[in-house]
C-alpha cells in the first residue's frame, strides 16, 4: 500500500477546523523523500504477534495476581477468576470491534477520540500510561522473586531490588534498540510453552488437590471474606487486561479476516476462562484456607505458583516442576514487562503526534527509531514503583487506571454505533437491541456499568489507588490544559491526518521489466547497483535508445520499523537523509550504465525479507539483486572435506526468505575474500559464474578494471 511519509495534521489554528499546521524539519524532509520516491508499507503482521502481546499479560498475570487476590477473596477465589474471566471476553469483544472500526494505534484513547473528544481521549491514554508503567514495575519485581528457587538471596529486599533495576534497565535498553517480529515469535513460543505449564499444573492439582470440602466450607460470605475484599479482588484481576490495550496499538498493520477475528475472541475466552478458574480451583485446594488466611497471600504471596507445585507428590515431580516454573515464570514476567514497554511506547507517542503531550516527548531515536524520550521516563517511574516492594500496592493502583480505560473504551463503543452507525465494522459486538433509533451492543453497556462501579470501589476501598490514582490523574489534566493553551489549541479540537493521505490507494500493478535492488546501508549498497547496472545494460540492444525501452532498476531502501512504533511514524531527520543520499548515490552510479535509468523508492516494513519479496511481486521485476555477508576467513582443510578455501557462508535469514519466497530470478552478491594472487576468484571449486554475469563483466567499464574485486554475483 503506497501512501506518502508524512502527515498533516489538521486543526492547526486556535479551534479552527481544517486548518493546516506548519510542517516541522521532519516533515518537511520526509515530504521531499516522498515526492522522489514511492512509499510503500507493508502491513505484515499477522495472528502471531498478536498472539504474543495478548497472551504475554495473560500468562504473566496468574504469577504476581493470584496470590493477591486470594488473600482478599480467599475460598470465593475460583469465583473472582471466572468472574474477571467473563469480564475479559466483554472487554475482548469491545477492543476488537474499536480497532477493526478505527485501524489507528492507541486502543481505547482512539475510540475516545471518535466517539467523543481529544480530552476524554486523553484521560483514557493517560490512565493506561499509569498501568503500563505499574506492569513493568510488578513484573520485575516478581521475577526476582521466582528466581529465588535458584538462589534463596535473591528473595531479600536488597538483592531484589537490585535485580528488578536491572530487569527494567533491560527492557528499556531492549525497546530503544527496538522490538521486532521475529523477536516477538521466538517470545510467542515462550508464552504457549508457558500455557502448555500451566495447563499441566492445572491437570495434575485437579488430580491431587479437588476436593469440593476444601472450598467450601471455608467460605463464610460477610466475613471470609469480606464484601469489600470480594469487590476489591474482582478488580484486582482485570490487571492482565491491559495486553488488549496493546494488540489494539496495532491496529491498521494485522493482517487477520473477518472470522479470524472471530476465531481470535472466542479462543481468547476459552484460553482465560479455563487457564483462569483452573489455576485458582487448583491454588485454593492445594493451599487451602484456615482460620480465614492461606499461604498464597502469606509465605507465597510473592511467587504463587511456586507455592502450588511444591504441594504436588511424589518429591521428585514437585522439585522438577520448581526449577521449571522459576525460569519460564521468570522469562515470561520480563517478556510481559517488554510487551508493556511496547504498548507504552506506542501509545504515548500517539498521544504526542496528537498535541496530547508535548512532541518533545515523542522524539524518536536517530538511529534505532524509537522513542526513546518515554521510553526512559518510564523506566525511571518503574523504578520508582518498585521500590516499596509491595505487590498489594502496586495492583491496586492498577486498578484504578484499568477500570477507568475500560469504561470510557465500552461507553466509546456504544457511542459509536450511533453517531457512525454505517461504518464498515469487519468485527461487531454481538447481542444488539434498537435503543433510540440506534444498535446498543448489551455486552459493552452491560462491561461499561461494571467497569465504572469497579473504578469505584478501587477509590473507596484502596487507599492508596484513591490518592496516586486520582493525583496521577489530575497531574496530567492539567498539564493537557497548560499545554494545550500554550499551543493555542482548543481541548476538544481533534487532531488528524489530512483526508487526502487516508484516501490515498495503492497504484496499480506495473510490469516494469526491471531490476529490484534493496539497500540497506552498507558497503556492498553500491557493488549490487553496478552488479544490477550490468545485467540491465546486458539486457539492452544497440538499438536502445528510447525512454520507454530503457531498462529499469528499482533500488529501494529498506526501512525497517520496531514493533514499539506504528509504520507510519515520522522518522528522524537523521535517517531521511542517509536514506536519501543512499538513493541519490545508487541512481548517480547505476545510470552511468547505458540505457539504464534507476527509479528510487523507500519501504517500510517489519520483515525485510518480507517486503523484498512482495515488492518484487507487486513490481513485476525479472530479477532480486541482493547482498550478503561477508565470508569467513575460515578455511576448510582436506581432513574435514575441504579443498583449502575459504568457507564462505554468504547466506543469512533475508537471503534465505528471498531465495525461497521469491517468484523471479535472485542474484546473490558476495563480498570477496581474500585469494592467493596465482588462483582466479571465479574459478573456485563450488562458485560458478553465470554465462550471463560474465558476458555482463566483459562490458564493464574500463576504468573499473583496475580497481579492487568487487563483490562475486551468484544467481539462485
Amino acid at each position: 500500500m503506497s501512501t506518502p511519509v508524512g502527515k498533516t495534521p489538521v486543526g492547526g489554528a486556535p479551534g479552527a477546523p481544517g486548518a493546516v499546521e506548519p510542517a516541522t524539519e521532519v516533515e518537511h524532509a520526509t515530504t521531499a523523500i516522498a515526492a522522489r520516491s514511492r512509499v510503500t508499507m507493508r502491513r505484515s503482521i499477522g495472528s502471531p504477534v498478536l498472539f504474543t502481546v495478548v497472551y504475554t499479560s495473560l500468562a504473566s498475570a496468574i504469577y504476581f495476581s493470584l496470590g493477591v487476590i486470594a488473600g482478599h477473596a480467599l475460598g470465593l477465589t475460583p469465583l473472582v477468576f471466572l468472574l474477571a474471566a467473563l469480564l475479559f471476553v466483554l472487554t475482548a469483544m469491545t477492543y476488537v470491534e474499536g480497532a477493526s472500526l478505527h485501524q489507528d494505534r492507541g486502543g481505547s484513547t482512539v475510540f475516545a477520540r471518535y466517539a467523543f473528544n481529544e480530552l476524554v481521549s486523553f484521560i483514557a491514554g493517560w490512565a493506561i500510561l499509569l498501568d503500563y508503567i505499574i506492569l513493568i514495575a510488578v513484573c520485575a519485581f516478581s521475577a526476582t522473586q521466582y528466581l529465588r528457587v535458584f538462589w534463596h538471596p535473591l528473595g531479600h529486599h536488597t538483592e531484589a531490588l537490585l535485580l528488578a533495576l536491572a530487569f527494567i534497565a533491560i527492557v528499556v535498553l531492549g525497546n530503544i534498540r527496538g522490538f521486532g517480529s521475529g523477536r516477538s515469535r521466538r517470545v510467542g513460543l515462550l508464552v504457549a510453552g508457558d500455557l502448555v505449564l500451566q495447563l499441566l499444573i492445572v491437570v495434575i492439582g485437579l488430580i491431587l488437590f479437588f476436593n469440593p470440602s476444601k472450598l467450601i466450607d471455608p467460605i463464610h460470605l460477610g466475613s471470609a471474606p469480606k464484601w469489600s475484599d470480594l469487590v476489591f479482588a474482582l478488580t484486582v484481576a482485570v490487571i492482565s487486561f491491559t495486553s488488549l490495550e496493546s494488540a489494539a496499538g496495532l491496529a491498521g498493520e494485522v493482517r487477520i479476516g473477518r472470522r479470524g477475528l472471530k476465531h481470535m475472541v472466542g479462543s481468547g475466552a476459552a484460553t482465560v476462562i479455563f487457564g483462569y478458574v483452573g489455576i485458582a480451583l487448583v491454588a485454593i485446594t492445594a493451599l487451602p484456607v484456615h482460620d480465614g488466611h492461606t499461604a498464597l497471600a502469606g509465605r507465597y504471596l510473592n511467587d504463587p505458583v511456586i507455592g502450588i507445585v511444591t504441594q504436588i507428590h511424589p518429591h521428585w515431580l514437585a522439585h522438577t516442576l520448581r526449577y521449571v516454573v522459576g525460569a519460564l515464570a521468570t522469562l515470561t514476567l520480563i517478556a510481559a514487562a517488554n510487551s508493556a514497554m511496547l504498548g507504552l511506547s506506542r501509545l504515548a507517542y500517539s498521544l504526542s503526534t496528537n498535541r496530547q503531550i508535548p512532541s518533545g516527548l515523542g522524539r524518536l531515536h536517530p538511529q534505532r527509531s524509537t522513542p526513546y524520550v518515554l521510553i526512559i521516563l518510564a523506566g525511571l517511574l518503574a523504578a520508582v514503583l518498585v521500590v516499596p516492594e509491595d505487590l498489594d500496592f502496586l495492583v491496586g493502583i492498577y486498578a484504578f487506571g484499568a477500570m477507568l480505560a475500560f469504561t470510557i473504551a465500552h461507553l466509546s463503543i456504544c457511542r459509536l454505533r450511533y453517531s457512525e452507525p454505517d461504518r464498515d465494522r469487519p468485527y461487531k459486538v454481538p447481542l444488539s437491541i434498537r435503543v433510540r433509533g440506534g444498535e446498543l451492543p448489551l455486552p459493552a453497556a452491560f462491561g461499561a456499568l461494571v467497569c465504572a462501579a469497579g473504578w469505584v470501589a478501587v477509590m473507596i476501598l484502596h487507599e492508596p489507588a484513591r490518592y496516586v490514582g486520582l493525583g496521577w490523574m489530575a497531574f496530567g489534566i492539567l498539564g493537557y490544559v497548560v499545554y494545550r493553551r500554550a499551543d493555542e489549541t482548543s481541548l476538544t479540537a481533534r487532531v488528524t491526518v489530512s483526508p487526502q493521505i487516508l484516501r490515498a490507494e495503492p497504484p496499480s500493478e506495473r510490469d516494469y521489466g526491471s531490476i529490484l535492488v534493496p539497500l540497506f546501508g552498507t558497503k556492498l549498497d553500491e557493488d549490487i547497483v553496478q552488479t544490477a547496472a550490468l545485467l540491465a545494460a546486458g539486457e539492452a540492444t544497440e538499438e536502445t535508445e528510447t525512454e520507454a525501452e530503457t531498462a529499469t532498476i528499482e533500488a529501494v531502501w529498506i526501512f525497517v520499523m520496531p514493533m514499539s512504533l506504528p509504520l507510519d511514524a515520522r522518522l528522524p531527520e537523521e535517517q531521511i537523509k542517509h536514506a536519501r543520499q543512499a538513493l541519490a548515490r545508487a541512481k548517480a552510479v547505476g545510470e552511468e550504465y547505458g540505457g539504464v535509468y534507476v527509479a528510487t523508492a523507500t519501504v517500510r516494513t517489519r520483515r525485510a525479507g518480507y517486503a523484498i519479496v512482495e515488492e518484487a511481486r507487486r513490481r513485476g521485476v525479472e530479477a532480486i539483486v541482493l547482498g550478503a555477508e561477508e565470508p569467513s576467513r575460515i578455511r576448510g582443510g582436506a581432513g574435514l572435506g575441504g579443498r583449502g578455501g575459504p568457507l564462505e557462508n554468504f547466506v543469512g535469514e533475508i537471503t534465505k526468505y528471498v531465495v525461497s519466497k521469491a517468484t523471479c530470478r535472485v542474484i546473490v552478491t558476495a563480498p570477496a575474500a581474500h585469494l592467493p594472487e596465482d588462483r582466479p576468484a571465479r574459478e573456485q571449486p563450488g562458485e560458478p559464474v553465470s554465462s550471463e554475469i560474465k558476458r555482463s563483466a566483459e562490458r564493464q567499464p574500463k576504468e573499473q578494471s583496475g580497481g579492487p574485486r568487487r563483490a562475486e554475483p551468484r544467481i539462485v
